[in-house]
């Protein structure tokens, strides 16, 4: 028995993860899942534990990619076309402070970067 991993969890959603799981079982390929690691170095995973079953796994697991990046569209369109869709201004209505970080961070950003440059053509 040898493992491999099957899917890296950086970024994936939960509701993924937790479908990800759900196939491999009703399929019983056998699996366990690796957690993240502190401060977010490492991602965590899904690994398969008989490299035999690599292959079917991953052939499930492409076609679930393609119907659930179907759905999501379909879900993203429906919202969209229904005025649901997170906007920056909803977003900023929902977590002002965070807004406002971010935006001050990326402003002292662009200022070390330039500050440089406006001292050369001072010069």
């Amino acid at each position: 028995m040898n493992k491999r991993l099957l899917l890296n969890l950086r970024h994936v959603p939960e509701d993924e993860r937790d479908e990800v799981l759900a196939l491999l079982s009703d399929h019983h390929i056998e699996h366990y899942v690796t957690p993240s690691g502190p401060f977010g170095i490492s991602a965590g995973g899904i690994w398969v534990r008989d490299v035999e079953d690599v292959p079917r796994a991953r052939a499930l697991f492409e076609d679930y990619q393609v119907k659930r990046t179907q759905r999501v569209s379909e879900e993203r369109s429906l919202a969209r076309a229904e005025g649901r869709e997170e906007t920056l201004l909803a977003y900023w209505a929902r977590r002002p402070w965070t807004v406002l970080v971010m935006i001050i961070l990326s402003l002292f950003i662009l200022m070390v970067f330039f500050a440089p440059m406006i001292q050369l053509a001072k010069v």
